[in-house]
This record gives C-alpha cells, sequence and structure tokens, in this order.
C-alpha cells in the first residue's frame, strides 16, 4: 500500500510539472530557474565566463592607442579608421515571423549612444525589414517606425534586398539563424567601408579614439572573463582588413544550421592566435563586461538604493560615460536579458528607474522623450 501511494504521489507531481510547462508565466519562471542552476554551479563553463581577470599589457596598449606598428618595411602613415558606426536590423520580416521582432525602445538607445556616446561621424542602419507595423514588403517605408522616425536626422539608412540576404548564406540548402545571416553581412560591410560595428543591444559610451588610429587593421574584445572568444557583437576594423578577408573565408561551406557561436566568438579566437600580428585585442571590460550570466545580469539591471545609485552615477561621470575606467561599451545580452529586464523597458523607467544600465543609457534619451515616440 505505502509503495502504490508513492507512485501515485510520483505521478501527481509529474503531471502537475507537465501541466505547470503549458502555462507561459510558469513555463519562463521554470526556464529561469534552469538558468540559474545552471550558471552559479562552480564546475560550469558560465562560472568560468564570469570569472575576475586581469587585463594584460598588451590588451592596455591596444585600449589606449599605444601598439606598435607592424615590421611590414613600409614607413607610410596608416589611414585612421572612419568614425562611422554601422548597425544591422531587420533582416527577417516581423509580417510573417512576429518573434523577430520590430525596431524598439532598446534599439533607438543603441542608435543614440553612437550618436550621443561616441560622437559617431556617420551612423548606418543596415536593414531589409523596419515598418512598423510590419508589411510584407520589404521596401516599406522605415519612416513608420516611430523609433526610426525619432532618428531620421541623425542616420543614413542603408536597403539590403532580401534577395541579396539569401545571396550572403555560403550553404543555401541549410536553415539558417538571421543572426548568422547578419554576422556575414556585418563584416562584408567593414570590409569594404571600415569602420564601428554594434550590434542592436550594444551602447558606446565615449569615443573610440585610440582604437581608430591603431595600427592593427582590426580591434577585437574578449569575451568572458576566461578570454574564450573574440566577440563579433563590437568590432573595429580599417577596409581591406586581412584578418576579415581570412575570416569570412571561413564561411564558405559551412552549416550554420548547427552552431550558435563557433564562428561568431570561437574562431575569430582561434584565428587571433594564429595570426596575432593582425589582430589588437582588448580586455573583456573594454565591450563585454558585465557578461551574459545570471548574476552578471542581475547586477546590472537591480533597482538601486539612493546611496548605491549616487555612488555609481558619481563613478560613470568620473569614467567620462563607464562603469569602469577601461570600459568604452556594454553589450546588453537581450538574450539573456530580454525577457526579464530590457523587454520592460520604457523611457519613463530608464528615467527615473535607477539601475546600472539605466544610470549608464539615461543620457542617450532625447529632452522631449516622453511617452509618445512621435
Amino acid at each position: 500500500m505505502g509503495l502504490l501511494r508513492r507512485r501515485q504521489v510520483f505521478y501527481l507531481i509529474s503531471l502537475v510539472f507537465l501541466l505547470s510547462l503549458c502555462i507561459p508565466s510558469t513555463r519562463s519562471s521554470i526556464k529561469q530557474f534552469g538558468d540559474r542552476v545552471r550558471q552559479t554551479l562552480p564546475f560550469t563553463d558560465q562560472w568560468k565566463i564570469q570569472q575576475e581577470f586581469v587585463p594584460t599589457q598588451h590588451e592596455l596598449d591596444c585600449l589606449y592607442g599605444r601598439t606598435p606598428k607592424s615590421n611590414t618595411g613600409s614607413s607610410n602613415s596608416i589611414e585612421p579608421i572612419p568614425n562611422h558606426v554601422h548597425f544591422i536590423f531587420g533582416l527577417s520580416n516581423p509580417y510573417y515571423k512576429p518573434s523577430v521582432g520590430t525596431f524598439d525602445f532598446l534599439c533607438y538607445l543603441a542608435v543614440r549612444s553612437a550618436i550621443v556616446g561616441m560622437k559617431a561621424e556617420k551612423v548606418f542602419i543596415h536593414y531589409t525589414y523596419l515598418a512598423d507595423p510590419p508589411s510584407p514588403e520589404p521596401n516599406a517605408s522605415p519612416l513608420s517606425n516611430p523609433w526610426i522616425y525619432r532618428l531620421k536626422d541623425d542616420v543614413e539608412l542603408v536597403h539590403h534586398t532580401p534577395e541579396e540576404m539569401e545571396g550572403l548564406k555560403s550553404s543555401p540548402e541549410a536553415t539558417w539563424q538571421v543572426a548568422h545571416v547578419s554576422d556575414i553581412l556585418r563584416l562584408k560591410i567593414l570590409q569594404k567601408q571600415g569602420g564601428i560595428y554594434l550590434d542592436s543591444d550594444a551602447f558606446g559610451f565615449r569615443p573610440f579614439t585610440n582604437l581608430l588610429k591603431s595600427p592593427r587593421d582590426i580591434i577585437l574584445g574578449h569575451e568572458g572573463g576566461n578570454r574564450g572568444g573574440l566577440c563579433n557583437a563590437i568590432m573595429v576594423a580599417r577596409k581591406g582588413s586581412a584578418f576579415i578577408d581570412r575570416w569570412l573565408k571561413e564561411y564558405k561551406g559551412a552549416d550554420l544550421s548547427k552552431e550558435w557561436n563557433y564562428h561568431s566568438v570561437i574562431l575569430p579566437k582561434k584565428l587571433e592566435l594564429q595570426h596575432p600580428e593582425e589582430v589588437c585585442p582588448l580586455p573583456p571590460n573594454a565591450f563585454f563586461w558585465p557578461t551574459w550570466t545570471w548574476g552578471h545580469i542581475e547586477f546590472m539591471h537591480q533597482t538601486l538604493s539612493k546611496e548605491e545609485a549616487k555612488k555609481w552615477a558619481a563613478e560613470i561621470d568620473r569614467n567620462g560615460g563607464s562603469l569602469y575606467e577601461d570600459q568604452l561599451a556594454y553589450h546588453a545580452w537581450s538574450q539573456m536579458a530580454w525577457e526579464r529586464y530590457l523587454s520592460k523597458l520604457t523611457p519613463e523607467i530608464v528615467r527615473t528607474r535607477n539601475t546600472r544600465f539605466n544610470l549608464l543609457v539615461r543620457n542617450f534619451l532625447q529632452d522631449d522623450m516622453g511617452g509618445d515616440t512621435r
């Protein structure tokens, strides 16, 4: 009888668990609990990502413009990398796939960071679909999007056709994630034009002056305290970069439907180790710190007391707009932070709720920003 009851209890618990997965709010909580467990156990790779680090001298030389020229035998001066910032958004049409979302408030803040924080000479938004409400037509007016409308006087919109995007796939028979198409497009843009690339959830806080004068043709930031990869969410490159050419060749014939971050994070690190003379690697806190792990995401978005907010506001002011002295930008890791924090942001929340993230981006709001984005 006792065994029967234990089995009944087990089946009842299993049934409740399965039913809970059918409820979106419960399913989200279970997923977040799983994330927390997976990222806080001391033997996991996620724990290694957020481990403490000390910047190397080479990384600091790259960050502060002290890298010597390569011994190429040429005495010609090196042309600076243009202070032009490129964003990519809308390669998938939300009219048919609503989950990809539209150009939103977070994207607006990222673009404003390039204008206000980085003081970019030009800002380009490369897109296929930007209309809001979404339209089946790829050439529907992007100015129908209220956030694009706000930015229209300060950006240049560059349209890429669906056919062009389809042609970027090196294995067209495979089902690629749109992120991988964007990976190739950003490399081709930098290879042809040079400049700075930012993901639409990346924020620049200060001009990249020293990086733009680097004698190396590409500058990449380490992701994670363990320096396990060089991430392509923020890149600085001179046009005609040999490293980017090498990187792009690795995409030929690759089936990216079976991977997530190999070509975008792990591969560039391997190539940098093979060709160190072509790359300037930056310490993790230059672009990608805090990381995407649970504790770091909470650190960025937890509500601060008045005393804490005052302390961090003073620190940000002392660092010229950054949390840390060596920080030029921050990747907000929307894949991990969107559901919990970023999707809930509004102009009012950024203005009035003191979190480390909000303190960093508050200055990017336009003065007349209100509830109506028009």
